[in-house]
């Protein structure tokens, strides 16, 4: 009798969640390989482990070849192979339930902090942090509690194979489903996320109910919600901005906290010019260019910022002509404030593609040719 081997895999099926047939049939199968590698091993055997008895036998055509040396045998196995595959299993069992939970946000320990990379404990299986998706300014202790993004799983290998991460834009939304019961119950939207890792992020929100403030949702009574979002960010710093359908609308709004005068679109070219007053210049385009970086990211658009007092004088200029050795030329569309307009005009045309300008140019063509028309008399 060895009870105490069925015991043993009993407690293995209740503290890793595998069957026990998968276990029993593990096993056998490292057992017989442990055989066939000894000299004089006979063809065609097997290894069978009586459950009620919990006795190894190895058997061939019905009759118990058994070596005399086969418990020692056995125990070598489960000392080397034997827990290893176990393992194994067990790992490709968590990782396809993991799996389905790609996107996700989930609470880790760290393990080992590297700087290569940082192991966290997410309780039933074990993740990588690697350098590439960790924070540059953020430091990792043994047992801190974090956040982390589900990114993906590695093909597997030696180590963990479910990677996680602290600078995906997903670890930003994520906290915000969590902080804003709002999202969460699709109440407001995250219309789009930008980010640049422990130094500010922006993010856009619209409201799918009315009377209902997307802003003001995310942030919070006295801004708790954010504050929390900042927080476990580490202080990274949070735009919350209204997302607009209007291209113009939402172009300005993300280029907040600067104030923003006008924006001309050029919709072939998916490019914005954007005019701001003289002493925003340096707020609209941000420390190193961030708060533009995060703008044009945000809106999927092209952004040229330009100062007022250098629109100004374009403006002012009275030449509008193409020159000869070019076919390039600005509108010459006037918008409602009396500018004009800064688009580059189509080709053959003195006007730019927008609806209304094209409708001006209508009225224009038709002033020259009723001028071609008039005679007069010297």
């Amino acid at each position: 009798m060895n009870t105490a081997l069925i015991s043993a895999l009993r407690e293995i099926e209740i503290d890793k969640g595998i069957p026990f047939e998968t276990i029993k049939s593990v096993l056998e199968e490292s057992l017989l390989a442990a055989y066939e590698g000894r000299e004089g091993a006979e063809e065609d055997a097997e290894v069978v482990l009586n459950e009620e008895t919990g006795q190894l036998c190895v058997m061939k055509d019905g009759q118990d070849i058994t070596p005399d040396d086969f418990t020692r045998i056995a125990a070598q196995v489960m000392r080397q192979n034997f827990y290893q595959r176990l393992s194994e299993i067990n790992n490709e069992q968590l990782l396809e339930e993991y799996g389905e939970r790609m996107g996700d946000i989930v609470t880790g320990i760290v393990q080992q902090a590297h700087r290569r990379m940082t192991l966290v404990d997410l309780g039933r299986v074990e993740a990588i942090l690697p350098a590439s998706e960790q924070v540059p300014n953020e430091r990792y202790e043994n047992g801190q509690r974090i956040k982390v993004y589900l990114l993906e799983i590695r093909e597997p290998g030696r180590g963990p194979g479910l990677v996680v991460s602290r600078r995906h834009e997903g670890l930003l939304r994520g906290l915000f489903e969590l902080e804003v019961p709002e999202i969460y119950d699709d109440l407001v939207e995250i219309k789009a996320v930008s980010r640049e890792g422990g130094l500010r992020s922006k993010v856009a929100v619209w409201s799918n109910e009315m009377g209902i403030d997307p802003v003001g949702a995310c942030v919070g009574p006295r801004g708790s919600r954010v504050r929390a979002v900042v927080s476990e960010l580490r202080n990274e710093k949070i735009d919350i901005i209204q997302w607009d359908p209007d291209p113009a609308r939402f172009i300005a709004k993300a280029l907040s906290p600067a104030r923003v005068r006008e924006v001309y679109l050029d919709e072939d070219e998916k490019m914005a010019e954007v005019i701001v007053p003289d002493d925003q210049l340096s707020l609209a385009i941000g420390r190193e260019g961030q708060n533009a970086r995060l703008a044009v990211k945000l809106t999927d658009w092209k952004i040229d910022i330009k100062p007022e007092s250098q629109a100004i004088e374009y403006e002012d200029e009275e030449e509008w002509e193409p020159d000869e050795d070019s076919s390039m030329h600005r509108c010459r569309a006037v918008l409602s404030n009396g500018r004009r307009c800064a688009n580059m005009a189509l080709p053959g045309s003195l006007f730019c593609g927008i609806p209304s300008h094209q409708a001006q140019a209508s009225e224009f063509e038709g002033m020259v040719e009723g001028t071609q028309g008039v005679t007069t008399d010297e």
